[in-house]
């Protein structure tokens, strides 16, 4: 399940079944269970999957397949790795803020002192 997936801006179906070793009927069936699973569709239907969601087809065939969640376990899974993705690490450094903190207040007296006392 480690497959290479060409650098394509589009995939039919057909290209995404053969990729992945998934049929085209179970394709269709997750993308009604997967809300994030919504491959773009032409005028006449036709499916057309981006490389993201060959990646996203991926990553469920092996929770599904690999890891043996069910359906709603594995959307419980997607949706618990969404959450720890989307936190922002910033990093802070006390020490560097404390210190950078003591030049802007002695930047300001310095200021300060250099203007007129009314």
């Amino acid at each position: 399940m480690n497959q290479k997936i060409p650098d394509k801006l589009f995939f039919k179906i057909g290209e995404v079944a053969k990729l992945t070793g998934v049929e085209q009927h179970v394709l269709r069936y997750w993308e009604d269970e997967f809300e994030a699973l919504q491959p773009k569709k032409n005028k006449s239907g036709q499916r057309f999957y981006e490389k993201k969601d060959v990646e996203l087809i991926i990553k469920i065939q092996r929770l599904l397949y690999l890891e043996r969640y069910t359906i709603a376990g594995a959307k419980q899974k997607m949706r618990e790795s969404k959450k720890k993705n989307s936190q922002l690490s910033l990093g802070f450094d006390r020490e560097l803020f404390l210190e950078q903190k003591r030049d802007i207040i002695s930047d300001l007296e310095s200021i300060l002192e250099l203007l007129p006392e009314d």
